[in-house]
């Protein structure tokens, strides 16, 4: 038992969408008092670190709504109902880029907003990619420009602010180890 665990009191959600289920939920504090949680309950996701066998990141730029701004990121989705990680990270680094990957490694995972999300993104390492002569089509409202880039590259863009998603700053400090040893 935690320490500080927060007891479920009451709870309704409030939104169900395709990706995600706003919920407010009523709990008893370890001081005995009650407070309202705003959470969002996300069914997880994977990102995959792609490397070509020339050292290049392989990332994807996509305009994301919520910070009104194209973002530079790792490719990344949504696990679908059902759906193992290991299985998204596959269908996810074809979809968004058309490589395939002759080796994938779990790297970890790590939630992205715990304060307000139970969101976990598990991270994957793709290596020995190729292409994929008729891959599986993306989301039909996904526009994507995919990018390959040296790892020196992608240290400049964050230093510049280009690279702003954590799951991809997060990315590229493992690349910079896995590379640099």
């Amino acid at each position: 038992m935690d320490t500080y665990e927060e007891k479920t009191v009451t709870g309704e959600t409030l939104y169900e969408g395709k990706v995600i289920t706003l919920r407010v939920e009523e709990v008893e504090l370890p001081d005995g008092k009650r407070t309202a949680r705003e959470l969002i309950r996300h069914p997880g996701a994977v990102a995959i670190l792609a490397i070509t066998s020339e050292g290049k990141l392989v990332f994807v730029e996509q305009y994301r709504k919520a910070l009104e701004r194209s973002l530079i990121e790792i490719p990344a989705g949504k696990i679908d109902a059902g759906e193992a990680p290991e299985v998204t990270a596959i269908r996810e680094l074809e979809e968004e880029t058309g490589y395939g990957a002759r080796e994938f490694i779990f790297i970890q995972s790590f939630a992205t907003s715990p304060g307000f999300a139970d969101e976990v993104i598990h991270l994957y390492l793709a290596r020995d990619l190729y292409p994929i002569d008729n891959p599986a089509a993306g989301d039909e409202d996904e526009f994507i420009n995919i990018m390959e880039v040296s790892l020196a590259e992608a240290e400049e863009m964050m230093t510049n602010g280009s690279i702003f998603d954590a799951k991809t700053a997060f990315a590229v400090f493992y690349a910079k180890n896995l590379l640099n040893t």
